[in-house]
């Protein structure tokens, strides 16, 4: 399975929206920038996210994007899934009809599996998760920064 740039973008920005709307609605140039997506394209992304009920614009000068609710309300899954639509690594797994071996596939049982899987694991992953795991790893990245440059100061 591979997610298209939709997903990925989409993830990406609704990251960017997160951390960036403590300051109120976020303009989606704001968006495209940080995360250097096209400023269009982002737009077709917003448009599903929106009737999806994920995220709500706001009008005029001082416009621009809001999260509907809390980062931590708002899972890795519900945004693949308005962008992406459901997870299917086989045809069969979401329609039955589409195989006639659907009733006797012994690979069906697999894909099945794997699908449960991979929601158990998105539908698990919140926005504030997000947030939380990249701040621990900038933390990280940055003393392991400090360390090496007072390792080097002491040689």
């Amino acid at each position: 399975m591979k997610l298209s740039t939709k997903g990925r973008y989409g993830l990406k920005a609704m990251f960017e929206l997160s951390i960036s709307q403590s300051k109120g609605p976020v303009p989606l140039k704001v968006i495209a920038n940080n995360q250097n997506i096209s400023e269009q394209y982002l737009e077709q992304i917003f448009s599903k996210l929106k009737k999806s009920g994920i995220i709500k614009s706001v009008r005029g000068a001082q416009g621009g994007y809001l999260l509907a609710k809390d980062a931590k309300d708002i899972s890795v899954g519900e945004i693949l899934i308005a962008l992406e639509g459901p997870v299917s690594l086989s045809e069969c797994v979401l329609d039955e009809d589409v195989c006639e071996n659907s009733g006797t596939c012994v690979t069906k049982i697999v894909w099945e599996k794997l699908k449960k899987g991979i929601e158990d694991v998105i539908n698990s992953i919140t926005l504030q998760d997000m947030i939380n795991d990249y701040d621990k790893n900038r933390f990280l990245d940055n003393d392991i920064t400090k360390l090496i440059s007072k390792d080097r100061e002491c040689n």
